[in-house]
């Protein structure tokens, strides 16, 4: 009610003293559930009409959640009090106003008349909508339905008018919350398939254009208000955004299983609302659009593909579909075509296929997969096309394995989506590479597929390579391109996690790469669909620095495979192996250093790089012609590149010797320190080049690096080269210690000095 209500400005008890005032002084119960809810919504009627006292000419009316009596625990009260021009309002309104602040209670308020309420409706459809749940609490009655009445009426007149309006606001709201559905954390309120998407659920059937509060989403609505007044019991405040940390406590409340059982109750009612408000507003299109042909020749009917016609903006079937004998592809046709053409299908047109569109053999006919390929492809359309047919049960159908994995959380925190979206969003974001690929049908198919072992005991990349080899048998690749599905299955993460963790200048980094590979179609493949995983999984999950080490990795394997020769490790900066000691370059992501050689150079660096609030990606050291060099790849920590002109002050004065810095360096690295999970090391015998690989698995903190490396020198390794992967909040610091394999007593020492400096 943005315009109508007024917010309260005034003070009120905070949510932790707002529980025990309102049992004590309004006596509202606690509780989960419709009847709770209907509940709180008596006792504050009861105690609302102790504040108005008897008068002819005003009225206390409740909009918003009381209005509907499905009051939350730590809800708001919105209301208004309505009057006919009656003198000494203001103070009228004072004493309804601060009795209920005095209780703790939070208040939306505003004192209007009805010409006034009106007025504001007419201009702001928000405030239009909210009228739509005034009921009367106190007061009188016949000036109330005055109120309730015409709005209703007026609603009712220009809702049509008003759509289009309300549908823009109402996307840029889901742009910014999200889809409730596929969210790890939404907002069960503002995310689209939310609580507030039900009200124009109400306010579409208010209007008459159609039923838009089937049976379905009114079960569906109560669901999400049971999981609200559980999630606002469990923080005790209130709160909309369901968070990681109150799952589990939130599907106890409610005798779930788990958080995971909660999140796939949570997106199975976010669908079924959002697929009906979608239907509602292609309704109100349809309508608007009849009238403005006022009342003229019907919509034709244009052909769109094999069996489908475009009909008034949505996609039907073609008659002659319907009257014989169904084709098992029909259904994956029809999908096909609404994501190439961008229109919805029908609702009864996916009803019919549900009911009688037979199921496809196996393998397939290759007009299924003819339409997968097109579907997988089509782009932006790719997704609401897939989302639509899987409301009908179409996809399980197809893929018999989508029912494990829909609405599957990810408990990773650089995924934004559960599983089943996810995998959609990947083939979406594959298309983008199609062209740059020999098989872009295979690598549509292997995106679809490649996370396919979640939710499985074991490595997804493992134990998901027979389940997706036995689909895409199924669909009727033949087997050496079932094979290759398995393949991009099995190594879908291998160029950024080798790329990140490892010296991508080493001959044997890229020979295993190579020989793990097989073919540059494969590689092609493979670095494809690196780029659609890390697009559909979130922000955090790709980065300017990681894409050009990726591609610095896939081109060095490239040579290898075409040519069968290694190619030569980078020569050093020359700029570095001139001039007086010590050099320090300042170019761009990099950060270079040439001094005296000496131990103890790298941590020394990275120590003074961390003192800047920088991050190292990569480092790496050696010794050329008695110079110390030292090489970094480097990104901010917070955002903010440092002042260039310090940060290499620091690092001359430093690489020299200067204990002062060192003090500086030890005493924030000391501050930084980060909590999480016990840390492991992890040693790998063969991945390098005159060198063994110890792997640190930690939580991330600023100076990790300096101190790790620093703990290394002091025990007498020698770091050749170091690789930081940050996963979240966790990294995986590889480190190049030169030499053969050590022997256990080593190893032992080593690996209690570094777990030590964590």
């Amino acid at each position: 009610m943005t315009s109508l209500i007024k917010k309260n400005a005034s003070g009120h008890a905070g949510d932790g003293d707002a529980n025990l005032l309102i049992n004590e002084v309004v006596g509202v119960p606690g509780g989960i559930g419709e009847s709770a809810r209907l509940g709180r919504a008596s006792a504050y009627d009861t105690f609302l009409r102790g504040l108005l006292p008897s008068r002819e000419g005003v009225a206390l009316i409740a909009v918003g959640g009381l209005g509907r009596r499905q009051c939350a625990p730590y809800g708001d009260l919105d209301l208004v009090l309505l009057h006919a021009g009656v003198p000494g309002t203001d103070e009228l309104a004072a004493s309804v106003w601060y009795p209920i602040w005095d209780a703790g209670l939070r208040l939306d308020h505003s004192v209007r008349t009805v010409s006034e309420a009106l007025s504001v409706a007419q201009d702001d459809v928000k405030v239009a909508l909210g009228l739509l749940d005034a009921r009367l609490v106190a007061g009188d009655q016949t000036l109330a339905d005055a109120l309730i009445r015409t709005a209703a009426d007026h609603w009712r007149r220009t809702a049509v008018r008003h759509l289009p309006g309300l549908r823009a606001v109402t996307e840029a709201r889901w742009q910014a919350h999200g889809e409730l559905a596929f969210l790890l954390e939404g907002d069960l309120k503002e995310a689209a398939g939310g609580l507030r998407d039900v009200g124009l659920l109400r306010a579409i059937s208010a209007a008459g254009i159609t039923d838009a509060l089937r049976p379905a989403v009114r079960a569906a609505h109560l669901r999400l208000l049971d999981i609200r007044d559980a999630l606002h019991q469990q923080v005790g405040r209130r709160v909309d955004r369901l968070v990681a940390q109150e799952r589990d406590g939130v599907a106890a409340l409610l005798a779930l299983e788990d958080g995971d059982a909660l999140l796939r109750r949570v997106a199975g009612d976010a669908r079924t609302i959002s697929h009906a408000l979608d239907d509602a507003f292609r309704a109100a299109d349809r309508l608007r659009s009849g009238r403005s042909r006022g009342g003229g020749a019907p919509p034709a009917r244009r052909p769109v593909a094999r069996d489908v016609v475009e009909h008034d903006g949505e996609l039907v079937l073609a008659r002659t579909a319907i009257g014989a004998r169904p084709d098992p592809s029909l259904s994956l046709r029809v999908a096909a075509a609404a994501a190439t053409t961008r229109l919805p299908i029908a609702r009864a047109t996916c009803e019919w296929l549900a009911a009688y569109c037979p199921p496809l053999p196996a393998p397939w006919p290759a007009d299924a997969r003819a339409a997968l390929t097109t579907l997988l492809g089509a782009g932006p359309g790719l997704v609401p096309a897939w989302e639509t047919c899987d409301r009908y049960g179409l996809v399980d159908n197809w893929l018999p394995e989508w029912t494990r994995l829909r609405s599957l959380p990810q408990h990773n925190p650089v995924h934004r989506y559960t599983l089943d979206r996810h995998l959609v969003q990947t083939a979406h974001e594959a298309s983008r590479h199609a062209r740059e690929v020999e098989r872009p049908d295979l690598l549509l198919l292997g995106a679809l597929l490649h996370d396919i072992g979640k939710g499985l005991p074991g490595d997804h990349s493992t134990v998901g390579v027979p389940v997706a080899q036995a689909a895409a048998t199924r669909i009727g690749l033949p087997p050496t391109e079932v094979e290759l599905i398995g393949t991009l299955v099995r190594l879908h993460l291998l160029l950024p996690d080798v790329a990140t963790r490892r010296d991508l200048a080493d001959p044997v980094t890229i020979a295993s790469v190579a020989e793990s590979v097989g073919d540059t179609g494969t590689l092609d493949l493979l670095h494809a669909l690196v780029r659609a995983d890390a697009a559909a999984t979130g922000p955090a999950a790709w980065s300017d620095w990681k894409g050009r080490l990726v591609a610095e990795l896939v081109g060095r394997v490239r040579t290898a495979l075409d040519t069968g020769v290694l190619p030569e490790p980078p020569t050093p900066d020359p700029a570095l192996l001139a001039g007086p000691l010590p050099v320090v370059h300042l170019t761009g992501d990099r950060v270079s250093v040439a001094a005296a050689d000496r131990r103890g150079l790298l941590a020394t660096v990275a120590g003074c790089l961390a003192l800047h609030r920088l991050e190292v990606i990569s480092a790496d050291a050696s010794v050329v012609d008695g110079r110390a060099l030292v090489e970094c790849r480097v990104q901010p920590r917070y955002g903010l590149p440092p002042d260039p002109v310090p940060l290499r002050a620091d690092l001359r004065r430093a690489v020299g010797g200067d204990v002062s810095v060192t003090q500086r360096l030890r005493g924030r690295a000391l501050a930084d320190r980060g909590g999480g999970a016990a840390p492991r090391v992890v040693w790998h015998r063969e991945a390098a080049t005159n060198a063994v690989l110890l792997e640190l698995r930690a939580a991330d903190a600023a100076g990790l690096l300096y101190r790790v490396a620093c703990a290394l020198d002091e025990a007498g390794a020698l770091v050749r080269a170091a690789r930081i992967s940050t996963l979240g909040a966790d990294v995986v610091d590889a480190f190049y210690l030169v030499g053969g394999w050590p022997d256990d007593a080593t190893r032992a020492r080593l690996e209690a000095a570094v777990l030590a400096a964590v």
